[in-house]
Protein backbone atom coordinates (compact mmCIF):
# COMPACT_ATOMS: atom_id res chain seq x y z
CA UNK A 1 0.00 0.00 0.00
CA UNK A 2 1.19 3.53 -0.83
CA UNK A 3 2.50 5.34 2.25
CA UNK A 4 1.96 9.11 2.26
CA UNK A 5 5.24 10.86 2.92
CA UNK A 6 5.48 13.40 5.80
CA UNK A 7 1.81 12.75 6.59
CA UNK A 8 1.81 13.81 10.27
CA UNK A 9 3.92 16.88 9.58
CA UNK A 10 1.57 18.04 6.78
CA UNK A 11 -1.53 17.57 8.88
CA UNK A 12 0.13 19.44 11.75
CA UNK A 13 1.39 22.41 9.70
CA UNK A 14 -1.83 22.84 7.69
CA UNK A 15 -3.48 24.10 10.94
CA UNK A 16 -6.76 22.40 10.02
CA UNK A 17 -9.87 23.55 11.92
CA UNK A 18 -13.22 21.79 12.09
CA UNK A 19 -14.75 24.32 9.62
CA UNK A 20 -11.74 24.63 7.27
CA UNK A 21 -12.13 24.63 3.48
CA UNK A 22 -9.17 22.53 2.30
CA UNK A 23 -7.64 21.60 -1.07
CA UNK A 24 -5.48 18.56 -1.78
CA UNK A 25 -3.94 19.25 -5.18
CA UNK A 26 -2.53 15.72 -5.41
CA UNK A 27 -5.19 13.26 -4.28
CA UNK A 28 -3.30 10.15 -5.43
CA UNK A 29 -4.45 7.18 -3.36
CA UNK A 30 -6.07 9.33 -0.69
CA UNK A 31 -3.54 9.17 2.16
CA UNK A 32 -3.41 12.89 2.89
CA UNK A 33 -7.01 13.54 1.78
CA UNK A 34 -8.51 10.94 4.14
CA UNK A 35 -6.62 12.43 7.12
CA UNK A 36 -7.73 15.97 6.18
CA UNK A 37 -11.35 14.80 5.76
CA UNK A 38 -11.38 13.31 9.27
CA UNK A 39 -10.67 16.80 10.65
CA UNK A 40 -13.17 18.98 8.71
CA UNK A 41 -16.55 17.66 9.83
CA UNK A 42 -18.07 21.15 9.38
CA UNK A 43 -15.76 22.17 6.53
CA UNK A 44 -15.10 20.82 3.04
CA UNK A 45 -12.35 19.15 1.05
CA UNK A 46 -11.63 19.56 -2.67
CA UNK A 47 -9.14 17.06 -4.12
CA UNK A 48 -7.55 17.17 -7.58
CA UNK A 49 -6.35 14.24 -9.67
CA UNK A 50 -6.31 13.32 -13.35
CA UNK A 51 -5.50 9.63 -12.87
CA UNK A 52 -8.65 7.51 -13.29
CA UNK A 53 -7.31 4.60 -11.21
CA UNK A 54 -6.38 6.89 -8.33
CA UNK A 55 -9.80 8.58 -8.39
CA UNK A 56 -11.66 5.26 -8.35
CA UNK A 57 -9.62 3.94 -5.42
CA UNK A 58 -9.75 7.20 -3.43
CA UNK A 59 -13.51 7.66 -3.85
CA UNK A 60 -14.06 4.38 -1.97
CA UNK A 61 -11.47 5.32 0.64
CA UNK A 62 -12.93 8.80 1.28
CA UNK A 63 -16.52 7.48 1.33
CA UNK A 64 -15.42 5.40 4.30
CA UNK A 65 -14.55 8.63 6.15
CA UNK A 66 -17.24 11.21 5.23
CA UNK A 67 -19.04 12.70 2.22
CA UNK A 68 -18.22 16.42 2.53
CA UNK A 69 -15.71 16.33 -0.30
CA UNK A 70 -15.48 16.73 -4.08
CA UNK A 71 -12.91 15.09 -6.33
CA UNK A 72 -12.04 17.30 -9.31
CA UNK A 73 -10.86 15.23 -12.28
CA UNK A 74 -8.40 17.79 -13.61
CA UNK A 75 -4.74 18.80 -13.53
CA UNK A 76 -3.98 21.03 -10.53
CA UNK A 77 -2.75 23.71 -12.97
CA UNK A 78 -6.51 24.50 -13.19
CA UNK A 79 -6.91 24.98 -9.42
CA UNK A 80 -8.25 28.54 -9.65
CA UNK A 81 -10.67 27.99 -12.57
CA UNK A 82 -12.02 24.69 -11.26
CA UNK A 83 -12.64 26.05 -7.74
CA UNK A 84 -14.15 29.29 -9.11
CA UNK A 85 -16.58 27.17 -11.19
CA UNK A 86 -17.76 25.64 -7.90
CA UNK A 87 -18.15 29.10 -6.33
CA UNK A 88 -14.99 28.78 -4.21
CA UNK A 89 -12.78 31.89 -4.24
CA UNK A 90 -10.83 31.45 -1.00
CA UNK A 91 -9.67 28.51 1.11
CA UNK A 92 -7.94 27.77 4.44
CA UNK A 93 -5.27 25.34 3.33
CA UNK A 94 -3.71 23.74 0.25
CA UNK A 95 -1.46 20.71 -0.02
CA UNK A 96 0.85 19.54 -2.84
CA UNK A 97 2.57 16.14 -2.67
CA UNK A 98 4.62 16.09 -5.88
CA UNK A 99 5.80 12.48 -5.67
CA UNK A 100 4.67 9.80 -8.11
CA UNK A 101 2.47 7.51 -6.01
CA UNK A 102 3.73 4.02 -5.25
CA UNK A 103 0.84 2.30 -7.08
CA UNK A 104 1.75 4.21 -10.27
CA UNK A 105 5.33 2.98 -9.88
CA UNK A 106 4.22 -0.52 -8.93
CA UNK A 107 1.76 -0.86 -11.82
CA UNK A 108 4.09 -2.19 -14.48
CA UNK A 109 2.00 -1.09 -17.44
CA UNK A 110 2.19 2.67 -16.68
CA UNK A 111 5.89 2.83 -17.58
CA UNK A 112 7.00 4.99 -14.62
CA UNK A 113 9.30 2.34 -13.14
CA UNK A 114 12.75 1.48 -14.46
CA UNK A 115 12.55 -1.87 -12.60
CA UNK A 116 9.59 -3.29 -14.56
CA UNK A 117 9.10 -3.96 -18.25
CA UNK A 118 6.31 -1.91 -19.78
CA UNK A 119 5.50 0.20 -22.81
CA UNK A 120 7.03 3.69 -22.65
CA UNK A 121 4.10 5.71 -21.29
CA UNK A 122 4.55 7.82 -18.07
CA UNK A 123 1.38 9.90 -18.62
CA UNK A 124 -0.29 11.06 -15.41
CA UNK A 125 -3.31 11.91 -17.54
CA UNK A 126 -3.99 8.78 -19.56
CA UNK A 127 -6.00 10.67 -22.19
CA UNK A 128 -3.25 13.08 -23.29
CA UNK A 129 -1.35 12.32 -26.50
CA UNK A 130 2.30 12.99 -25.53
CA UNK A 131 3.85 9.92 -23.88
CA UNK A 132 7.37 8.74 -23.07
CA UNK A 133 7.34 6.78 -26.36
CA UNK A 134 7.14 10.02 -28.40
CA UNK A 135 9.86 11.71 -26.34
CA UNK A 136 12.27 8.77 -26.61
CA UNK A 137 11.64 8.04 -30.29
CA UNK A 138 10.86 11.43 -31.87
CA UNK A 139 12.84 14.10 -29.99
CA UNK A 140 16.03 15.38 -31.60
CA UNK A 141 19.47 14.78 -30.06
CA UNK A 142 19.53 18.43 -28.83
CA UNK A 143 16.07 18.13 -27.23
CA UNK A 144 17.01 14.88 -25.45
CA UNK A 145 20.26 16.39 -24.12
CA UNK A 146 18.35 19.46 -22.89
CA UNK A 147 15.71 17.52 -20.95
CA UNK A 148 18.23 15.02 -19.51
CA UNK A 149 20.43 17.92 -18.34
CA UNK A 150 17.73 20.35 -17.21
CA UNK A 151 15.20 17.92 -15.70
CA UNK A 152 17.45 14.99 -14.79
CA UNK A 153 20.65 16.86 -13.92
CA UNK A 154 22.39 13.99 -15.72
CA UNK A 155 26.09 14.51 -16.48
CA UNK A 156 26.17 11.78 -19.16
CA UNK A 157 23.22 13.32 -21.07
CA UNK A 158 25.05 13.56 -24.45
CA UNK A 159 26.23 9.94 -24.54
CA UNK A 160 22.82 8.62 -23.39
CA UNK A 161 21.04 10.74 -26.04
CA UNK A 162 23.40 9.39 -28.74
CA UNK A 163 22.71 5.82 -27.58
CA UNK A 164 18.96 6.37 -27.75
CA UNK A 165 19.06 7.79 -31.27
CA UNK A 166 21.28 4.93 -32.48
CA UNK A 167 18.88 2.27 -31.12
CA UNK A 168 15.50 3.65 -32.21
CA UNK A 169 12.73 2.55 -32.21
CA UNK A 170 12.70 1.79 -28.47
CA UNK A 171 9.42 0.33 -27.27
CA UNK A 172 9.78 -0.68 -23.62
CA UNK A 173 11.15 0.62 -20.34
CA UNK A 174 13.70 -2.16 -19.93
CA UNK A 175 15.00 -1.68 -23.49
CA UNK A 176 15.59 1.96 -22.54
CA UNK A 177 17.29 0.94 -19.26
CA UNK A 178 19.72 -1.31 -21.19
CA UNK A 179 20.61 1.52 -23.58
CA UNK A 180 21.21 3.92 -20.65
CA UNK A 181 23.48 1.34 -18.97
CA UNK A 182 25.49 0.85 -22.16
CA UNK A 183 26.12 4.60 -22.45
CA UNK A 184 27.42 5.44 -18.98
CA UNK A 185 30.65 4.29 -17.29
CA UNK A 186 30.40 0.97 -15.44
CA UNK A 187 31.45 2.60 -12.14
CA UNK A 188 28.60 5.13 -12.47
CA UNK A 189 26.09 2.27 -12.88
CA UNK A 190 27.30 0.67 -9.69
CA UNK A 191 26.87 3.79 -7.52
CA UNK A 192 23.18 4.46 -8.29
CA UNK A 193 20.69 3.09 -10.79
CA UNK A 194 21.74 4.86 -14.01
CA UNK A 195 18.16 5.14 -15.30
CA UNK A 196 16.76 7.04 -12.28
CA UNK A 197 17.57 10.56 -13.52
CA UNK A 198 16.65 9.83 -17.15
CA UNK A 199 13.23 8.41 -16.22
CA UNK A 200 12.64 11.43 -13.96
CA UNK A 201 13.55 13.79 -16.82
CA UNK A 202 11.25 12.06 -19.32
CA UNK A 203 8.37 12.01 -16.81
CA UNK A 204 8.76 15.76 -16.15
CA UNK A 205 8.77 16.45 -19.90
CA UNK A 206 5.75 14.23 -20.64
CA UNK A 207 3.66 15.86 -17.91
CA UNK A 208 5.17 19.40 -18.17
CA UNK A 209 5.54 19.12 -14.39
CA UNK A 210 7.66 22.16 -13.54
CA UNK A 211 5.66 24.73 -15.54
CA UNK A 212 2.40 23.24 -14.31
CA UNK A 213 3.54 23.35 -10.68
CA UNK A 214 4.81 26.95 -10.82
CA UNK A 215 1.60 28.27 -12.38
CA UNK A 216 -0.57 26.30 -9.96
CA UNK A 217 1.40 27.43 -6.89
CA UNK A 218 1.08 31.11 -7.85
CA UNK A 219 -2.69 30.68 -8.28
CA UNK A 220 -2.88 28.77 -4.99
CA UNK A 221 -1.25 31.64 -3.09
CA UNK A 222 -3.97 33.94 -4.44
CA UNK A 223 -6.71 31.63 -3.10
CA UNK A 224 -5.46 31.57 0.52
CA UNK A 225 -7.39 33.35 3.27
CA UNK A 226 -5.43 35.27 5.93
CA UNK A 227 -4.11 32.65 8.35
CA UNK A 228 -4.32 29.99 5.62
CA UNK A 229 -1.32 27.80 4.79
CA UNK A 230 0.17 25.94 1.86
CA UNK A 231 2.26 22.79 2.38
CA UNK A 232 4.40 21.58 -0.53
CA UNK A 233 6.22 18.22 -0.52
CA UNK A 234 8.90 18.01 -3.22
CA UNK A 235 11.04 15.03 -4.21
CA UNK A 236 13.81 16.51 -6.30
CA UNK A 237 15.93 19.63 -6.37
CA UNK A 238 14.21 21.25 -9.38
CA UNK A 239 10.74 21.19 -7.80
CA UNK A 240 12.18 22.28 -4.47
CA UNK A 241 14.04 25.17 -6.11
CA UNK A 242 10.88 26.32 -7.92
CA UNK A 243 8.91 26.22 -4.65
CA UNK A 244 11.66 27.96 -2.66
CA UNK A 245 11.98 30.76 -5.25
CA UNK A 246 8.24 31.48 -5.37
CA UNK A 247 7.99 31.42 -1.57
CA UNK A 248 11.01 33.77 -1.31
CA UNK A 249 9.49 36.16 -3.86
CA UNK A 250 6.24 36.56 -1.88
CA UNK A 251 7.82 36.77 1.61
CA UNK A 252 10.69 39.18 0.82
CA UNK A 253 10.79 42.83 1.84
CA UNK A 254 12.39 44.92 -0.93
CA UNK A 255 16.07 45.75 -0.17
CA UNK A 256 15.58 49.55 -0.02
CA UNK A 257 12.85 49.17 2.64
CA UNK A 258 15.00 46.91 4.82
CA UNK A 259 17.10 49.94 5.84
CA UNK A 260 14.08 51.69 7.39
CA UNK A 261 13.67 51.49 11.20
CA UNK A 262 9.96 50.72 10.76
CA UNK A 263 8.54 49.36 7.51
CA UNK A 264 5.01 50.72 6.85
CA UNK A 265 2.40 47.96 7.02
CA UNK A 266 1.36 48.27 3.37
CA UNK A 267 4.93 47.43 2.28
CA UNK A 268 5.22 44.32 4.42
CA UNK A 269 4.82 41.03 2.54
CA UNK A 270 1.46 39.24 2.55
CA UNK A 271 3.07 35.89 3.39
CA UNK A 272 5.55 34.47 5.89
CA UNK A 273 7.66 31.32 5.73
CA UNK A 274 6.66 28.88 8.46
CA UNK A 275 8.99 25.89 8.24
CA UNK A 276 11.05 23.55 6.07
CA UNK A 277 10.88 19.92 7.21
CA UNK A 278 12.67 16.73 6.16
CA UNK A 279 11.56 13.17 6.99
CA UNK A 280 12.56 11.76 10.37
CA UNK A 281 14.97 8.84 10.76
CA UNK A 282 12.00 6.65 11.74
CA UNK A 283 10.06 7.54 8.58
CA UNK A 284 13.08 6.87 6.35
CA UNK A 285 13.45 3.40 7.89
CA UNK A 286 9.75 2.62 7.29
CA UNK A 287 9.50 4.26 3.86
CA UNK A 288 12.72 4.50 1.79
CA UNK A 289 10.81 6.44 -0.92
CA UNK A 290 10.77 9.40 1.51
CA UNK A 291 14.54 9.86 1.31
CA UNK A 292 14.56 12.85 -1.04
CA UNK A 293 11.38 14.49 0.28
CA UNK A 294 11.23 18.01 1.64
CA UNK A 295 8.21 19.89 3.02
CA UNK A 296 7.97 23.69 2.76
CA UNK A 297 5.21 25.62 4.55
CA UNK A 298 4.01 29.20 3.94
CA UNK A 299 1.20 31.23 5.57
CA UNK A 300 -0.79 34.27 4.43
CA UNK A 301 -0.47 36.91 7.14
CA UNK A 302 -2.34 39.87 5.56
Amino acid sequence: MHKSVLLDECINYLNIKDSSIMVDCTLGYGGHSSEILKRVSNGYLYSFDQDKDAIKYSTERLNGVANNYTIINSNFVNIKNELNKLGVTEVDGILYDLGVSSPQLDEGDRGFSFHKDATLDMRMNQSQSLSAYEVVNNYSYEELVRIFRDYGEEKFAPSIAKGIIKNRPIKTTLELVDIIRENVPFKYSREKHPARKIFQAIRIEVNDELNVFEKSLRDALGLLKVGGRICVITFHSLEDKACKNIFKEVTDISPELRQMPIVPDEYLPNFKLVKTVEPSKEELELNPRARSAKLRVIERVK
